[in-house]
């Protein structure tokens, strides 16, 4: 959904219909089921396999946020290949390393950190541990999905798949995605007063557990800011204008973690954006 893919091209070409466009999908469903050519990388490099860059954040999704912080912090050698190849899983973002193919942000982290010794934790309590790993699950888990309402769904005017440049024909079928797999999930079966209210007791627990730190357990970030950031950072970069924003905007602590955690680790930003999709990124 977050990857603004349509699973199912086939069921396009039959509702639209039309020599043409059924040539077409044809071609795309060749090229996403043949095998792609297995590339070679450089040996013990980490290889993020992700989306094209976003317009005012590296990427418009809180994954890709999430891992490559992830890989700075870490200070993982690492390089990007950005396309539309998925994993085995069908998931983005996904890594390759020495041949090994790995996808799921939380076990490429678990993979990374074993293979490289790193314990990015090891200065917190047990316990810090384990309320830095429940804000981190109430915002992936619970956050995430009013976001992603108040994102692809909410807006009457699609702002974000248009800025991205999705087709007008394809937008109807990405928000009916969107709208059958929320209320699968259960959020989508509120209303989005009810969507809006989940998600600002969620920013205000997480402000008020913030408070005055520089990060999220004090004044040196953890591993789990990697994932609070990638979360935030799609509110308070790329929520198209829409509310969500307004409920950050709120807590001001939350509007500098930001700001806190792109000078941190992302000092090259401004290289790593389309600015609007304006021009092309540069790394």
């Amino acid at each position: 959904m977050e990857i603004l893919k349509v699973d199912n091209l086939i069921l396009i070409s039959k509702v639209v219909g039309g020599t043409v466009l059924a040539t077409v999908v044809t071609c795309l469903v060749w090229k996403r089921i043949r095998k792609p050519e297995k590339k070679e990388y450089p040996c013990d490099t980490v290889v993020l396999h992700q989306i094209s860059r976003g317009p005012f954040a590296p990427s418009i999704s809180q994954y890709v946020m999430k891992l490559e912080t992830y890989l700075r912090f870490a200070k993982i050698p690492y390089m990007n290949v950005h396309g539309s190849q998925k994993s085995k899983k069908g998931k983005y973002p996904w890594i390759e390393y020495n041949g090994q193919e790995l996808s799921d942000t939380e076990f490429i982290i678990e993979f990374l950190n074993e293979t490289f010794k790193i314990d990015l934790d090891e200065k917190f309590t047990a316990k810090e541990r384990g309320a830095a790993r429940a804000f981190q699950k109430m915002l992936e888990e619970n956050t995430f999905w009013a976001v992603t309402l108040d994102r692809w769904l909410y807006d009457s005017k699609s702002s974000g798949f248009r800025l991205i440049g999705v087709p007008s024909w394809i937008i109807f079928f990405l928000r009916r995605n969107v709208k059958n797999t929320t209320y699968a999930h259960g959020i989508g079966r509120h209303s989005p007063e009810e969507v809006y209210h989940i998600l600002d007791r969620d920013l205000q627990s997480l402000s008020d557990f913030i408070g005055t730190n520089k990060f999220l357990l004090g004044d040196e970030p953890c591993q789990e800011d990697c994932a609070v950031f990638g979360q935030l950072s799609q509110i308070y970069w790329h929520s198209f204008g829409n509310k969500c924003n307004t409920y950050l905007k709120k807590y001001d602590n939350l509007c500098n973690y930001c700001e806190r955690m792109k000078e941190r680790f992302w000092p090259d930003w401004e290289q790593c954006i389309t600015k609007g999709m304006t021009q092309k990124a540069t790394k």
